[in-house]
């Protein structure tokens, strides 16, 4: 017996020390990637102020006097992702609401597996239906200059993370137990009430999880916005300019960029840049998912 103990104490060990190494190797993986982008991206420093690197909204790279400001390029990011997200959060969480509180069993099981198959739908894809079919609609409806611009990236990007955003949510609400849904009914509270003050406040943690992993991905997206955002490296005065996103910069230039010249770092201090507000995006909002985590409770 003691014997058999001590093998379940050791596989038990062994255990933890694996998983707790698979974890310390992820870690290392991202402070590898942090610092390789430190590294190269730093440099660009030493040819212009990081005030002016990041505010200022000249980018021509090319030429006899290159200019390396990022300022456009950020704001290009922001708006598609903005807008993306005024499309995709409240569709894929309607949706998800649907699919939980009123929909059958038999049109759950069939719904939400095509839903789930449009999230393995490849980004070229997306890009390509959004520049072929997408683009021309929109330049001959509403009559504009060109259909690659804001508004087709942001439908684009908000139909790549509506599948993400609703599957998420839906599993967040599907998990509430049925109690507390009835003992809310029992009091009197209409199915629509119970939704909005029971169901989604109980549920708001997995919801904002869904959001930030569908709003990640537009914020990173790279193939997508270089396809049907326009490629014009301005500040957008309204949805229909043409922008160019710090990802699609990024991919479109990284090969024509000579390896340790001014471009080649500014490339790489675009991608640091492109880090901290995925970073910052998601430390607010998981702050804010726990936060009515805790007052749901």
């Amino acid at each position: 017996m003691m014997t058999v103990g001590l093998s379940v104490v050791l596989r038990e060990k062994a255990v933890k020390t694996g998983l707790c190494l698979l974890a310390l190797t992820s870690l290392a993986v991202l402070a590898g990637i942090v610092f390789y982008l430190f590294r190269e991206g730093l440099p660009i420093l030493s040819e212009l102020s990081l005030v002016r690197f990041v505010f200022g909204t000249d980018w021509y790279p090319a030429g006899d006097a290159p200019q390396f400001q990022i300022g456009a390029l950020i704001a290009g990011s922001l708006a598609v992702t903005v807008l993306a997200s005024l499309v995709a959060v409240p569709l894929g969480v309607m949706t998800a609401a649907y699919l939980s509180e009123i929909a059958s069993d038999t049109t759950r099981r069939i719904v939400k597996p095509f839903i789930e198959l449009l999230a393995a739908l490849p980004s070229v894809v997306i890009g390509f239906i959004g520049m072929v079919l997408v683009a021309p609609w929109l330049q001959n409806a509403l009559g504009i200059a060109t259909g690659l611009n804001l508004l087709n990236a942001s439908l684009m990007l908000a139909f790549m993370a509506v599948p993400t955003i609703c599957s998420v949510s839906e599993d967040a609400l599907h998990a509430v137990p049925r109690s507390v849904r009835d003992a809310s009914l029992a009091l009197g509270a209409t199915p629509w009430e119970t939704l909005k003050n029971i169901t989604l406040p109980c549920a708001l943690s997995g919801v904002g999880t869904a959001v930030i992993l569908g709003m990640s991905r537009a914020l990173g997206e790279t193939m997508v916005v270089l396809m049907v955002a326009g490629g014009a490296a301005i500040v957008p005065e309204s949805i229909f300019d043409p922008i160019r996103p710090m990802p699609a910069s990024i991919a479109a230039e990284m090969a024509e960029a000579p390896f340790g010249s001014p471009h080649y770092h500014a490339l790489f201090a675009t991608g640091v840049v492109l880090f901290a507000l995925t970073f910052v995006f998601n430390a607010v909002a998981f702050r804010l998912a726990q936060k009515y985590k805790t007052n749901a409770v």
